[in-house]
């Protein structure tokens, strides 16, 4: 009896170890993200539901400079999105401070970018944003913040990075989006993390991801 149990207690062990080896492999692969209630999916790219992964829809939006900015200018970049208004007491100030440390670390990476929405596109036009990217030391070298129409934005928020969680419980078009999220998107315009862009920790995060996808290739 005790060497039966001795193996039943080394087979456990065994399957227990595989299970958590399981863990680590899924820790180096980011999942896909592929509706608004954000559940992680590890999808293989032998699966017949991979060519269906969520994508960021088209857009032709405008930076600082007057510069058209459009999904293509993304092709094949690691970005970061966020929305934001120049004018916002609160969080906004903490999303730009945490956003500038993941600009200064690949400063010089040509494949990371950064992607700022503003949501009052009425009041910040092409001339407050530049402005607000002078003060706020933003190079649109690398870090686009955009202005355009109001629907495409919003459409943009919540229907191609879910940014938008009170709309998911309210479905009301007119109300105002004020979201803390990062969306982290890969080469494919794919969704591949969310983060609280408020959180020191979550931006650490955040950079931790990046780097996962940067292997990925």
């Amino acid at each position: 009896m005790k060497n039966l149990s001795r193996v039943l207690i080394c087979f456990l062990f065994v399957v227990s170890s595989c299970k958590k080896g399981k863990k680590v492999d899924e820790i180096n692969t980011l999942p896909f993200f592929n509706s608004a209630i954000f559940t992680p999916e590890w999808i293989e790219k032998d699966s017949p539901v991979y060519k269906g992964i969520h994508t960021i829809a088209d857009f032709s939006l405008v930076n600082q400079d007057g510069k058209e900015v459009t999904k293509s200018t993304y092709n094949n970049k690691i970005y970061i999105a966020d929305f934001f208004f120049t004018t916002c007491p609160g969080i906004c100030p903490i999303l730009e401070k945490n956003m500038n440390k993941i600009q200064e670390k690949y400063r010089e990476d040509d494949d990371i970018m950064l992607l700022s929405h503003t949501v009052m596109p009425v009041k910040d036009s092409v001339s407050v944003l530049k402005q607000y990217a002078i003060d706020n030391g933003i190079d649109s070298k690398k870090w686009n913040l955009v202005t355009g129409d109001k629907k495409q934005i919003y459409d943009l928020a919540r229907k191609s990075y879910f940014a938008d969680e009170d709309f998911i419980k309210t479905q009301d078009e007119d109300a105002f989006i004020h979201t803390e999220n990062f969306v982290l998107i890969d080469k494919k315009g794919r969704i591949r993390g969310v983060y609280n862009g408020t959180l020191a920790l979550d931006t650490e995060r955040l950079i931790r991801h990046i780097e996962i996808l940067k292997r990925e290739g």
